[in-house]
């Protein structure tokens, strides 16, 4: 495209104190200086209103998303430029050619890909987790460039050059404190997968009185769910000295009887809680930030090395009661169907699961549709004149937000074929069979929404449809499960997900007919009314008091 006042487009500086030049292309490139080699991996233009933070991080998969647009790189080498223009994809505006005529921020970035040469054979590049939780717009090494304000105006369009002369730096590390101990391990099952060195961490959280007494052994809590470098249950002490208003707290349990972190924290730490010993599990994949913790053809043997390598090491370094009825686990959302599938898949391994507002215990409800009847995950047409735009998220009221089709546009634009470490991608990366390419095979076409069915099958196949799988294994595994499976979500969960709750129930409740037994003896609890996700029916400490109790009660040692 021709050059249209180059100088003033590579001069406009933050401030705006040079005059800002019209705006349509964006050449990227980054000087060997910044990164000595070719790079693979994704690039991106990120536009914003505003200068502060940074135009990247300003944008992501969410109805508040600044703009921003992406392509593939492979092999770019230091001095050469990618290009951004109007035909490249972009979210939530799908083209440059969208933005109306105006002043704004722009940012440029590259995040680097790994080569993977797997042991399925199958070599494919994807972002190695570098302690960030997949966080695409903030992953340490990625090369970025300095914010420019620039004048875009698809009517007069120029090209601006944006150097990306420096890498976000590596995440800090975390102290270890009395309370708090952090630990990681390379895992052997995982690397052998990979040909990769693939870590598993855990964040432990040690009871009032285990320094005092070192021949005491302790129950354990298992917590799980998406990255993060904190302590099990939002144990801090980090600003605990701001006691929190009578006003905040009772917004605050009107939507959730969680109570913050220093509430928590002067519980933990004066013994009004069970003396336990509590575990955050860190297992990132190349593909999301959670490796929802069963074996899968895409993310490799993560249910096999959680339990037979993580969780051992975590007896193996503190004192802990290794027996499966002194072990329970507990999560929310993804931690939710985490704890149900590790309770579930490895029911010698652990005690009980207390899952919250879980993701899609039934596929029959894939959050709102069906991935085993549906066509197409977009649109619900039903042979109407009318058809409808399938809902991803809601508010509690039940207002639609976001639909399936705008979040999975966010994610092609990420990243392309399934690398985008969005919740989509997500989830098609942990169930999915593996595509002839050596990445997820698609649930559905991102661009169409049309499904195809025998992936759908695969995932129900390999029983990661959780009330599937119950229901065609309960003679087998339901006698190992009696009174182990307990469920909270709210009636108007945000991500429909109270929907496959329902079902779950449903299947569970069946136990007690003649012949189906043994019952279940566990729990389902709602949240009512216009509870909305992350709603839960006890504090944290109420929590731990009923899942020590229940260990008290089937304890097979002191």
């Amino acid at each position: 495209m021709r050059l249209v006042r180059p100088l003033l487009a590579l001069l406009v500086c933050v401030a705006g104190l040079a005059p800002a030049a019209a705006a349509q292309s964006f050449r990227l490139s980054f000087p060997a200086a910044t990164h000595a080699g070719p790079v693979t991996g994704r690039a991106f233009l990120f536009v914003a209103r505003r200068g502060e933070p940074e135009p990247r991080l300003q944008a992501g998969s969410r109805r508040g998303s600044e703009p921003f647009f992406g392509v593939d790189v492979e092999g770019l080498a230091p001095g050469r430029a990618v290009e951004i223009d109007a035909a490249t994809p972009g979210f939530p505006l799908a083209t440059l050619k969208q933005l109306p005529a105006g002043e704004y921020y722009v940012q440029g970035m590259i995040l680097p890909y790994t080569q993977f040469r797997r042991s399925d054979g199958h070599t494919v590049w994807a972002h190695m987790d570098a302690g960030e939780g997949q966080r695409f717009n903030a992953a340490p090494g990625s090369l970025v460039s300095a914010v420019q304000r620039v004048r875009i105006d698809p009517a007069a369009p120029a090209v601006v050059s944006l150097a990306l002369d420096r890498t976000i730096p590596p995440v800090a590390p975390i102290a270890d404190t009395e309370w708090v101990k952090r630990f990681t391990i390379t895992s052997k099952l995982a690397s052998a997968f990979w040909n990769h060195p693939m870590p598993l961490g855990a964040v432990v959280l040690l009871p009032k009185g285990y320094a005092e007494n070192p021949a005491r052994r302790y129950p354990v809590v298992y917590t799980i769910g998406h990255y993060g470098r904190g302590a099990p249950f939002g144990f801090t002490f980090e600003g605990c000295d701001r006691p929190e208003s009578a006003e905040a707290r009772a917004a605050r349990l009107a939507r959730t009887a969680r109570e913050p972190g220093c509430e928590f924290q002067r519980a933990w730490t004066s013994g009004q809680v069970p003396e336990v010993i509590a575990v955050f599990l860190q297992h990132t994949t190349p593909f999301y930030d959670d490796s929802y913790a069963l074996n899968s053809a895409n993310n490799g043997p993560y249910g096999d090395a959680i339990t037979r390598e993580l969780i051992p090491e975590v007896d193996r370094r503190f004192r802990t009661i290794g027996s499966a009825s002194a072990r329970v686990i507990t999560g929310g959302s993804t931690g939710g169907w985490d704890a149900l599938a590790l309770q579930i898949h490895y029911p010698d391994v652990f005690g009980g699961a207390w899952s919250l507002y879980p993701d899609q215990l039934d596929f029959r409800n894939y959050q709102f549709g069906d991935v085993y009847a549906d066509s197409n995950a977009f649109v619900r047409a039903d042979g109407s004149w009318l058809p409808r735009e399938v809902p991803s998220s809601r508010t509690p009221e039940g207002l639609t937000e976001l639909t399936v089709r705008e979040e999975n546009q966010a994610e092609a634009v990420i990243a392309s074929r399934g690398r985008s470490g969005g919740q989509w991608d997500g989830w098609q990366a942990a169930w999915a069979p593996v595509g002839a390419d050596g990445y997820p095979k698609p649930l559905w076409d991102k661009r169409t929404g049309a499904i195809d069915r025998s992936v759908a099958e695969s995932m129900r196949a390999r029983g990661y449809d959780l009330r599937e799988y119950l229901e065609r294994n309960w003679g087998t595994v339901g006698p190992k499960l009696v009174g182990k499976l307990h469920v909270a979500v709210g009636d108007m969960d945000n991500y429909f997900l109270n929907l496959g709750v329902y079902r779950f129930e449903q299947f569970l409740e069946s136990t007690k007919e003649p012949g189906k037994g043994p019952y279940y003896a566990g729990t389902v609890e709602y949240g009512r009314p216009l509870k909305p996700h992350g709603w839960q029916p006890w504090t944290n400490q109420e929590l731990l008091r009923r899942m020590a109790e229940h260990m008290r009660r089937n304890a097979t040692q002191p």
